[in-house]
């Protein structure tokens, strides 16, 4: 089954097809909530992606992922295809508040 993205700052922008495993893949790039410029609440399957933070992981071609056991612990990740393809429809749509469906 495959995943919508739906912007919800930016209405206009269409709709990101994305792979059914993307439903754990976004908590990857996402800000939670009420931390930095993320909103204080967000929905149920709504998600926010800082600009900056897509832009890098966009430019560099990595993520980094902190170990939830030890923090000082953090490792790069390459991106796949569909997650530089969705990268890419977050920047250039200026998406930043994103919602699964």
């Amino acid at each position: 089954m495959a995943v919508r993205v739906i912007s919800i700052d930016q209405p206009a922008a269409p709709s990101c097809a994305m792979p059914d495993r993307f439903r754990h893949d976004v908590t990857y790039f996402a800000t939670p909530a009420g931390v930095q410029d993320a909103p204080a609440e967000l929905g149920e399957r709504e998600y926010w992606i800082r600009a900056e933070e897509a832009r890098q992981a966009f430019d560099d071609g990595v993520i980094t992922i902190v170990s939830p056991l030890d923090s000082s612990y953090r490792t790069e990740i390459e991106i796949s295809e569909d997650q530089e393809r969705w990268l890419e429809w977050l920047l250039q749509h200026n998406v930043q508040h994103v919602r699964l469906v």
